[in-house]
């Protein structure tokens, strides 16, 4: 598809990363077959390639309208088209292109801007965790709508004590620890089973995901820099051998730290060797099973998994997860229909379009269900906390799940 720049993007790194990507797309359509917005809404604007025209109008120079912003905002940004492409067109980084110039001609309405203004800013603060921490003392009062964001309080969990030779840096992340917090430690427990010490760097936040995709690019490359900066010392003293993520929405970013700080003269080498060590958890169990195959007493009953967008479409890992957790013993099974569509989450997504987030939570959930199981497991924090909002069946971490089959570890 040919493109020729308005003089305003000609020149500019964003025009000149659009317009290579769009000379990619061949306006086949395959993308609009697995798009979930198109699926419910029936809307060519509404699927990739509508809105793949729509930001190449922009780029060529037709002022942007106040609906060209809510066909872009209406994206999961799943990146489901990206799978289907057979042309391999990087669309996830075209929307955000597309979605941040379209934000700084179109003004939004100014509780539509409050809004947006106060996920971002909120998410990563460290005031999270105590306002986190205050609506699950007063759950049950809270509305159902508010209600379905607030997690029921759950116990970490003892974090091991044991070192290890072989290190990995873990991030904590910004809201994971306070919605979940059994997950990173049970993280930190499977790992130190097999032998391998969890670390993490005090100094080291959000991923910086939330403010990048609400088209805050500055403020999300700031904390992607705070976040090498904190983690450059061990990386670079080769302390440790990874780095792993058991939220699949880190992961997809900062494995992408490398091409969003590209430009960036005092960080672009680091950032390309932090998204190089980068690993999601699920790639570390193929030699986890060896060593704890024989130790785990799995659970019976089927354990529904919930393959997330971000491991299977932002990653390109599929299949991981349930393969070795069977090797280890446990009933995993997939949806038989449509695993490959988005549950709706979608980071912020949920709270910004819950129109759409619901149906396709009920969607996936009606899927889930029909393999009748004891547990449903995800692997990403927001599908967790997204699906559990609707459905009685417990919904987990699958780390969760395999930590507590474990034995209890000996002390240091």
């Amino acid at each position: 598809m040919q493109t020729e720049l308005a003089p305003e993007f000609q020149g500019t790194a964003d025009g000149r990363e659009a317009e290579a990507i769009l000379r990619k797309c061949v306006h086949c359509g395959f993308c609009t077959a697995t798009c979930p917005t198109y699926q419910l809404l029936g809307d060519e604007l509404d699927g990739p390639r509508g809105r793949i025209y729509l930001i190449k109008q922009v780029l060529e120079g037709k002022a942007p309208t106040r609906s060209t912003q809510l066909h872009l905002d209406r994206c999961l940004t799943c990146r489901n088209c990206e799978s289907t492409c057979p042309s391999g067109v990087q669309y996830g980084h075209l929307v955000d292109i597309g979605r941040k110039i379209v934000d700084e001609k179109v003004p939004r309405p100014p509780l539509e801007s409050a809004l947006r203004w106060t996920l971002k800013e909120a998410l990563p603060s460290s005031l999270f965790g105590p306002a986190m921490k205050l609506g699950q003392s007063v759950r049950g009062l809270l509305p159902e709508k508010l209600k379905a964001k607030v997690p029921a309080p759950r116990k970490a969990g003892e974090w091991p004590t044991r070192t290890h030779a072989r290190k990995v840096l873990m991030l904590a992340g910004c809201v994971q620890p306070s919605m979940a917090p059994n997950i990173n430690s049970a993280t930190a427990r499977v790992l130190d089973a097999a032998g391998i010490q969890a670390v993490i760097a005090p100094t080291a936040g959000c991923c910086g995901a939330v403010k990048f995709h609400l088209n805050d690019h500055d403020g999300g490359k700031a904390q992607m820099r705070a976040n090498i900066d904190a983690w450059w010392p061990l990386v670079e003293r080769k302390e440790v051998e990874a780095i792993v993520m058991n939220a699949s929405g880190c992961g997809v970013t900062v494995r992408e730290y490398g091409h969003m700080l590209k430009d960036d003269p005092a960080y672009a080498a680091k950032a390309e060797r932090i998204s190089a060590l980068t690993r999601d958890l699920s790639e570390l169990l193929p030699e986890l099973v060896p060593v704890l195959k024989g130790r785990v007493s799995a659970p019976r009953g089927v354990i529904a998994y919930h393959p997330p967008c971000t491991l299977q479409h932002g990653q390109k890992l599929r299949g991981g997860v349930e393969t070795n957790l069977r090797a280890l013993g446990f009933d995993v099974q997939v949806a038989l229909n449509e695993s490959h569509l988005c549950c709706g989450s979608a980071g912020t997504y949920s709270v910004l379009q819950p129109e759409l987030a619901y149906p396709l939570r009920d969607r996936k959930l009606g899927h889930l269900n029909q393999l009748r199981p004891t547990t449903i497991v995800s692997a990403n924090i927001g599908c967790i906390t997204h699906l559990q909002s609707g459905s009685e069946t417990p919904v987990r971490h699958w780390v969760e799940l395999l930590d507590e089959a474990l034995p209890t570890p000996p002390t240091a």
